[in-house]
């Protein structure tokens, strides 16, 4: 993304909360088989860095770069010091790298929050050398499964696709991602999909909580709020529903992803 379009999810500390739990295990297990030492790669829309550095790990000494367009979250990323690893606040529409120049690019979760994909996986292609690597993971927030289903539960996705829209977003990214990377001009496209699924109790807790605090404390809140999607009160009965569901034994959640390896 770029510093002007915005991210639905803000960054409050619910929101980075949700980051910092991510890791290659749970969001780029797809891709672990392709990791190589000595592989050089780019991880746009890094966030605090915790996918990035795991890649830093697991490819020194090749090089790794996380980039975002938030200076705050690149702030936050820069805690993490490996000899193979930087991070740098980029635009993801003009990368500051010269053409072929990484063996892989990286983008989890952020296809979803920018308002031309394709052209971000163009630029991505175009930092990425012949024969290498454009891999991308996205959530599709309309196969969302929540078990025991709630009103609150039903309003918060309809409520959350019509704000991440409003921004200029797609939050049903994960079934476009390989029509996206077509449309950009790949034709080697290795496509496949898997779930997040929070259901024990400390995953409920963990998750429940998350959302409970950020439908009323996050940018999420105020863009439903003041762009008319939703009023004060009924965020407050959905973050009263996501307590209840994280406080219910029988509680269960999967969100779908879409992946694509795509070979330049």
């Amino acid at each position: 993304m770029t510093s002007q379009e915005k991210y639905t999810h803000g960054h409050h500390e619910s929101v980075l909360k949700s980051h910092t739990w991510r890791t290659v295990a749970n969001s780029a297990a797809y891709l672990a088989p392709r990791l190589e030492s000595g592989m050089s790669l780019l991880d746009v829309g890094c966030g605090p860095g915790t996918i990035t550095v795991e890649f830093a790990d697991a490819l020194a000494p090749g090089r790794v770069v996380g980039v975002d367009a938030s200076a705050e979250v690149i702030a936050k990323a820069a805690g993490f010091a490996r000899p193979n690893l930087e991070f740098l606040v980029a635009d993801a529409y003009a990368l500051p790298f010269e053409d072929d120049t990484f063996d892989i690019a990286h983008a989890h979760q952020t296809l979803q929050h920018v308002a031309n994909p394709v052209a971000v996986l163009r630029e991505l292609r175009r930092v990425v050398k012949p024969g290498g690597l454009v891999a991308a993971r996205d959530v599709d927030y309309a196969g969302v499964i929540v078990y025991p289903e709630s009103r609150g539960l039903t309003e918060w996705l309809r409520i959350y696709e019509l704000v991440h829209r409003s921004n200029g977003g797609e939050p049903d990214a994960g079934r476009r991602l390989k029509a996206w990377a077509m449309e950009a001009g790949f034709t080697d496209v290795a496509t496949t999909a898997s779930i997040w699924n929070f259901s024990d109790a400390t995953d409920r807790e963990w998750w429940g909580s998350m959302w409970e605090a950020r439908v009323l404390q996050s940018a999420f809140a105020d863009d439903a709020t003041s762009k008319g999607i939703a009023t004060l009160e009924d965020l407050r009965a959905i973050s009263r529903a996501w307590r209840e569901w994280a406080n219910s034994e029988t509680g269960w959640l999967g969100m779908p992803h879409g992946e694509i390896i795509a070979t330049a």
